[in-house]
């Protein structure tokens, strides 16, 4: 891949990282960016700059928000607001921007809790659908700090560390940041937001939406994406990408996974038509399931297979897989999926179709 190509797609991936709250540090973005695309080192020369970086977050903003941008103070304050009811039985202490009132870039909410408390919460976010990923340990004397970030409209930060350093830990590493804990926060809303009903407010779920939110602000590009004429008739890659998940729903509309297969299958395009199919994993990149992933990951040797070009050694790779037969149909999904004039669902609407699976899934889960 050249300088150009790497550096666009360490560009994007930082704004998506800036964007969807998972950093807020346009440095640290780019270098985890960097690190990502380049498997490791990265050249300095292959970095964005902040005046890049700023505008390629704008260009996020504009797609999927519109006018709205993402500085809301209320909105951000009621999400720490439900993961703190989430968390009582825990007794967190929330710290920072959604205590003191003031919205840091990004977003993030930070809440710390006993380490003693770690794998509760863990089998509680689990149980919640909510998505989260354990960042890192990190020695703080004689203790660690086990840091997890929870995937919700602004991250969530739970700090977990022992209760000897509760409270020395934050007047140690953030002096200024105000801190209060769930009863505190509600005196503060309540004073700040006279009409704030603390009940009503606790009941609304958290929800795992955010990753949908996501998929859609990958897809969007989608509609600006001209294909070969020849091999795609129907026109650009977001009709054909809807065109498949049609397909897809006829076929397996039980399947979660593989309908995020069929509509996410060309993302990559947006980012490097080159290599589509690498660029779009590495976006996805925890965000989708290792399945709904090896799906992607091999589309176009099924498709090769398919048409009888594809190696023999290739092939048994594939046929020994657990889901070769979902791939093949896949496979012929997108085939199908190329039909001038189609009728197809909207964006939102498809990606309903799948959160609503997802929902009872996790219904089911819980009975």
């Amino acid at each position: 891949m050249n300088n150009d190509k790497t550096k666009q797609q360490i560009l994007f991936d930082a704004a998506r990282l800036i964007h969807s709250r998972q950093e807020v540090d346009y440095y640290r973005a780019k270098m985890r960016a960097g690190r990502k695309i380049c498997g490791g080192w990265v050249k300095q020369s292959l970095l964005p700059t902040d005046t890049e970086l700023r505008n390629e977050v704008q260009r996020f903003v504009s797609l999927y928000e519109g006018d709205r941008g993402f500085d809301n103070l209320l909105d951000l304050r009621l999400t720490a607001w439900r993961m703190m009811n989430l968390l009582e039985p825990s007794q967190p202490i929330l710290f920072g921007g959604a205590v003191d009132g003031e919205m840091r870039s990004g977003g993030q909410i930070q809440i710390l809790i006993d380490a003693s408390a770690l794998d509760r919460v863990l089998s509680l976010l689990d149980r919640h659908g909510l998505f989260f990923e354990q960042q890192s340990f990190e020695p703080t004397r004689s203790s660690e700090s086990v840091r997890v970030l929870v995937k919700e409209k602004y991250p969530v930060e739970l700090i977990f560390r022992s209760g000897d350093w509760l409270s020395s830990e934050i007047e140690e590493d953030n002096p200024k940041e105000a801190e209060a804990n769930l009863e505190e926060f509600q005196e503060i809303l309540r004073d700040s937001y006279p009409d704030f009903d603390p009940e009503f407010s606790a009941s609304s779920e958290l929800e795992p939406s955010d990753r949908f939110e996501f998929y859609r602000l990958l897809l969007l590009p989608l509609e600006s994406v001209e294909q070969n004429k020849h091999d795609h008739p129907e026109g650009d890659a977001l009709y054909h990408s809807l065109q498949v998940f049609e397909q897809a729903c006829a076929r397996k509309p039980y399947d979660e996974e593989f309908l995020l297969a069929a509509i996410l299958h060309d993302v990559g395009l947006a980012v490097d038509p080159m290599d589509p199919a690498r660029a779009g994993l590495d976006v996805l990149d925890g965000w989708i399931t290792e399945r709904t992933a090896w799906f992607i990951e091999n589309l176009q040797d099924a498709q090769r297979a398919q048409i009888g070009v594809l190696g023999a050694r290739a092939l048994r790779r594939l046929q020994k897989h657990l889901d070769y037969e979902d791939l093949t149909q896949l496979a012929e999904c997108d085939l199908l999926g190329r039909t001038p004039g189609a009728d197809v669902r909207k964006v939102t609407e498809a990606l309903s179709i799948i959160r609503e699976l997802a929902r009872d899934e996790l219904d089911a889960a819980e009975d």
